[in-house]
């Protein structure tokens, strides 16, 4: 059976991070990133990539359907007795319930904790406004917590560094306004079903930690 275990947190949180992180102790566990399947859908050109765009770059939420194909065939064509760790998904409680839906009618998998990364709004803003991405090989750094040795200039590849439409400040503050109205109910949605671990994510190192811990026995055992 699948196991899935969701990373749930404001934009900018460190989902994609934290998650990184926890493959790096546990590479067993299966990462799942909807947000950059999306973009290389995006960047190859195809029709769920040029459906998500006009909402990507607005910094508002890719519809749930959308979202939900792209997930189930990962999930289909992935070893069934995997660990998966989602980041990004899902971000609605329609998401959580299609989710749910599915798991539950193939019967081959369910959503055993979700960990819910906290850090001030404040932190999240300057983290994302200052984000610049190498348009070769994607690393990621920070104009002012991890600029890189040249400006400009990737120091993995050499190549070009440049920041995300859905980055700049004004977008990121819409995506805060698109989270709290939309996704921040999921906290309400796991609290209820008793799988909602509340982490520290200010930092990597503790929150991976926290959620190792949280495991703390066999990976699909609650």
């Amino acid at each position: 059976m699948w196991d899935v275990m969701i990373l749930l947190g404001a934009p900018g949180a460190g989902k994609g991070t934290t998650a990184a992180g926890l493959v790096e102790e546990r590479p067993d566990w299966k990462h799942v990133s909807t947000g950059n399947m999306l973009r290389e859908a995006l960047q190859s050109g195809t029709q769920v990539g040029l459906e998500a765009k006009q909402y990507m770059e607005k910094g508002e939420l890719v519809p749930d359907a959308v979202v939900m194909k792209i997930v189930a065939e990962h999930l289909r064509v992935g070893p069934k007795d995997a660990v998966y760790l989602f980041d990004g998904f899902p971000r609605t409680d329609e998401q959580a319930v299609l989710l749910d839906q599915f798991l539950s009618e193939s019967g081959e998998g369910r959503v055993s904790r979700v960990f819910l990364l906290e850090v001030a709004k404040e932190v999240l803003v300057e983290r994302m406004s200052g984000r610049i991405v190498c348009r070769d090989c994607g690393a990621v750094y920070h104009l002012t917590n991890m600029p890189p040795k040249q400006e400009g200039v990737c120091d993995s590849c050499g190549g070009e560094l440049y920041q995300r439409a859905d980055d700049n400040r004004e977008t990121v503050l819409n995506r805060f306004e698109v989270y709290e109205k939309q996704t921040a109910s999921l906290i309400s949605y796991y609290r209820e079903r008793d799988v909602l671990v509340p982490v520290d994510g200010l930092s990597k190192a503790v929150a991976v930690k926290a959620i190792l811990d949280a495991v703390a026995g066999p990976v699909g055992e609650s």
